[in-house]
C-alpha cells in the first residue's frame, strides 16, 4: 500500500515532523483554480484520503478558489488529527479564472492571514507563505507584516514564494524563514541555486510544479528507461528524483482524483540508484 511516510521525514522549522511527499490542493478547486470543483464528492473523498496514506503536510492558499481549498480541506478533515501541517499563502488576489494580481500590502497579507485562520479552522496557522515578493511595497514592509503576524500568534511558522537567494537573506534579517516555495522540476532546473541554499540553511524547500517532466518523458530516454526498470509511470519517478535531490526536498503533487492520488504517494517507495539519478540529471 502506498506509504508517505516511505519518502522519509523532515521537520518544518525544526518543529514540525511531516512526511516529505506532501499534498498540493490547488487542483481540489473549479477550471483556472477558480470556484468550487466540478466533483466536489471526489475532491472530499482525495482529502480523507490523505491521512489513510499518510500525507500529513498539506499546502493551500487563500487564492486557491479563491477561499475553496481552505474551505474544503477543513469540511473533509476539521477537527485535524494533531499530526497534520497545513500550510497555506496569501499575496495573490483573483478577478477571475486564470487571473492572478501580486498583493502584498501589508495591511492585506494581515487580514488574509486571519482569514484563513478562520476558513480553516485553527487556533494558529501552522506554516503561512508570503506567496510573492513585490516591487509595489519595500521588502521591510512586506517581510515585517509577516514578522508582526508571527508575533501576534496568528501563524507559528514562515514561508516564502518564487524569491532569489537575495530575497531569502533579506527575509531572514526579519524573522525565520522555514520554507521557500519555488518552480522546481526535473526538466526545469533554474532553481538549483536556492535549493542547494535551503539545503546548507535547514530551510525546506518545496518545488511547484513538481511532475512536469517535458521532454524528457518522450520514448525511448532515461527517463522511460529507468520507469521500465521500477515497473513505474514517468511521474513516479519525476517525484522520486525530486526526493533523492535533496533531503529538504517536499514536493506536493496534486490532483483532484484518488487513483492519481495514490499513484503519487507510492512514488515515496521508489529509490533510484545513483547511476540512475545522474542518468536522469544528464
Amino acid at each position: 500500500m502506498a506509504d508517505a511516510a516511505k519518502s522519509g521525514s523532515f521537520k518544518i522549522g525544526g518543529t514540525l515532523a511531516v512526511h516529505r511527499l506532501g499534498f498540493g490542493a490547488m487542483r481540489i478547486t473549479g477550471p483556472g483554480v477558480w470556484g468550487p470543483p466540478k466533483d466536489k464528492a471526489e475532491a472530499l473523498r482525495v482529502l480523507r484520503r490523505l491521512p489513510e496514506l499518510g500525507v500529513n503536510f498539506i499546502d493551500t492558499a487563500d487564492s486557491y478558489g479563491p477561499d475553496v481549498s481552505e474551505e474544503l480541506i477543513r469540511e473533509a478533515l476539521h477537527p485535524y488529527d494533531d499530526a497534520l501541517v497545513i500550510a497555506t499563502k496569501a499575496g495573490f488576489t483573483r478577478s477571475g479564472p486564470d487571473r492572478w494580481t501580486v498583493n502584498t500590502r501589508p495591511e492585506h497579507l494581515k487580514e488574509a492571514a486571519k482569514k484563513s485562520l478562520r476558513k480553516l479552522g485553527v487556533e494558529r496557522i501552522a506554516l503561512w507563505q508570503l506567496h510573492r515578493v513585490s516591487g509595489s511595497f519595500t521588502m521591510q514592509d512586506q517581510f515585517g507584516a509577516v514578522k508582526e503576524l508571527i508575533d501576534e500568534g496568528i501563524i507559528a511558522q514562515a514561508g516564502l514564494s518564487e524569491v532569489s537567494v537575495a530575497e531569502i537573506e533579506a527575509a531572514r534579517k526579519v524573522f525565520p524563514v522555514a520554507t521557500v516555495q519555488n518552480h522546481y522540476n526535473m526538466a526545469s532546473r533554474e532553481g538549483d541555486g536556492v535549493l542547494d541554499y535551503c539545503e546548507k540553511n535547514g530551510i525546506g524547500f518545496i518545488p511547484w510544479y513538481p511532475l512536469a517532466a517535458g521532454d524528457l518523458a518522450e520514448g525511448g530516454g532515461a527517463l522511460e528507461r529507468v520507469a521500465k526498470a521500477h515497473g513505474a509511470s514517468h511521474a513516479q519517478i519525476a517525484l522520486a528524483w525530486l526526493l533523492k535531490r535533496s533531503p529538504v526536498m517536499l514536493p506536493i503533487p496534486g490532483t483532484s482524483r484518488v487513483s492519481h492520488l495514490e499513484q503519487n504517494v507510492a512514488a515515496g517507495a521508489i529509490a533510484l540508484s545513483d547511476a540512475e539519478f545522474k542518468a536522469l540529471a544528464r
